[in-house]
């Protein structure tokens, strides 16, 4: 059996890699980045180097133009600026619709996507590292239980019943993540989570402070700030 890990570089995705090849084995493991357009390169440039890390075949996917109507904050033409608060003070202002830094459906175009692909490199399943704390208020709304179910009966159907997804973090939180990545060993000092493109993490964005608050929840420092 063969699997796909939808793989941006960041935490979850590096997390949901590192059990793919516990469960599959490394030369049964397919990385998939997608660039969308985002402000910088950053996580991507991580996805490389921890696909070398676990030596895992690695592909890449460009789904910018599909996003180049979207002011989100996350893209490159975007007029928005990067909100340097925590979710959960965004929603407090978003009347219930997802916050500035949701891509307009990324997952779902991101799984349809990958599941061609999966089609075409003969993988059974997909990975993917939604968790309960980014679909929690609505923020993320493409993090969903009820969406994970959704896109995996439409996968498995649409693709003959060949191909599903697994979301294991998806009822999990961060912090919940972060303790089987160390359990896993996995290489979080390779990895990038900041919104911003700049040397090091800003340590203020929604992402940063809850990368922060799931390391300190388990009572280590973040692998990636030593």
């Amino acid at each position: 059996m063969k699997a796909m890990v939808l793989f941006s570089g960041g935490v979850d995705s590096t997390t949901c890699l590192g059990m793919a090849v516990e469960k599959y084995g490394r030369e049964n493991v397919i990385a998939l980045s997608v660039s969308y357009g985002q402000k910088h390169t950053k996580e991507i440039e991580a996805a490389g180097k921890i696909a070398q890390y676990y030596k895992v075949e690695h592909l890449s996917l460009d789904l910018e133009k599909i996003f180049a109507y979207s002011d989100c904050s996350l893209l490159s033409h975007s007029t928005e600026e990067v909100p340097q608060e925590t979710y959960a003070e965004q929603l407090a202002q978003t009347n219930g619709k997802p916050v500035s830094t949701y891509v307009p459906f990324r997952n779902g175009l991101f799984l349809a996507s990958a599941a061609s692909m999966a089609l075409s490199k003969e993988c059974e399943v997909i990975y993917y590292g939604a968790h309960a704390d980014d679909a929690a208020g609505n923020a993320y709304p493409d993090c969903s239980d009820a969406f994970n179910k959704a896109m995996n009966e439409a996968i498995y159907l649409g693709s003959g019943k060949q191909v599903h997804i697994e979301a294991p973090f998806v009822n999990w939180t961060k912090a919940e993540v972060v303790k089987e990545g160390l359990r896993l060993k996995v290489p979080y000092e390779l990895t990038w989570s900041c919104y911003e493109g700049k040397d090091k993490p800003c340590g203020v964005c929604g992402t940063c402070r809850d990368r922060a608050e799931a390391f300190r929840a388990n009572g280590v420092e973040d692998p990636a700030l030593q």
